[in-house]
């Protein structure tokens, strides 16, 4: 039988929304999930069937006017499955971001290059940014296809927006500091201010995290002896109602 991966279980969890087609699941991975979980949609077409396999999902044949469909609908047997999955910590993010790639590689070509690539991330965030600012009106104003997810869907989407805005803020950063230096990319200076921030921001964090010690947080029990922490306890996704790709549906 074919291992599950994260993938499948995002299928699962929209198949704990409603029930759906192979077609739909894929078109609801692009719209809902592709800023961080993207897959090929080709991929994506075997991942009902495997979950038939384990039992999480069952599939009825059925057909819209002459066209015949495979609808998925998820077992209880897949509700506990995915219950499962979510008491498991999941990895922390990878950024994957060409336009970050060239920045990086930029002394190897022009100033003008690494300028005109800076000015292509500034732009595509702005619409971006301009995309969250409407998804969020949608929202306020009580929009959204399954309301019982309007939590989740907006826990989530804020750290989207959030992300869209941290990236814009460094490409209005980055346009300016890269105009002040010279031609020859191998000669330009460090970036001395912005490396203390982030300095600072590390020595802030360490300073929280000493000071808080005495108070657990959630799933820790008190420091053990000698200042050692005890470990934790342990513990046995096009329309989605945003109007834009990028949010879980809801």
């Amino acid at each position: 039988m074919r291992a599950l991966t994260t993938t499948s279980y995002a299928i699962l969890g929209l198949l704990a929304i409603r029930p759906w087609t192979t077609y739909e699941l894929a078109k609801q991975m692009e719209v809902s999930l592709r800023n961080f979980w993207p897959r090929a949609e080709r991929k994506l077409y075997d991942e009902p069937k495997k979950l038939v396999e384990h039992g999480l999902a069952t599939m009825v044949r059925d057909a819209v006017g002459n066209r015949p469909r495979s609808v998925y609908e998820i077992t209880d047997q897949g509700r506990q499955a995915l219950r499962d999955w979510l008491d498991e910590p999941g990895a922390l993010p990878a950024l994957e971001f060409e336009a970050l790639i060239k920045a990086f590689f930029a002394e190897h070509g022009t100033k003008d290059q690494l300028l005109a690539n800076l000015e292509h991330i500034r732009d595509g965030c702005e619409g971006r940014v301009s995309n969250d600012a409407r998804w969020a009106e949608h929202y306020l104003a009580g929009g959204g296809q399954f309301p019982e997810r309007q939590g989740v869907v907006s826990l989530v989407g804020t750290l989207q927006a959030e992300i869209n805005h941290t990236i814009l803020a460094w490409a209005k950063w980055a346009l300016p500091t890269v105009e002040a230096w010279p031609d020859d990319l191998r000669t330009a200076p460090l970036a001395q201010e912005a490396l203390e921030r982030v300095q600072r921001r590390g020595a802030d964090i360490a300073a929280e995290q000493r000071s808080s010690t005495a108070t657990p947080r959630r799933g820790e029990t008190h420091p053990a002896p000698h200042g050692r922490p005890a470990p934790p306890r342990s513990a046995a996704g096009r329309h989605d109602g945003r109007g834009e790709p990028g949010t879980p549906p809801g």
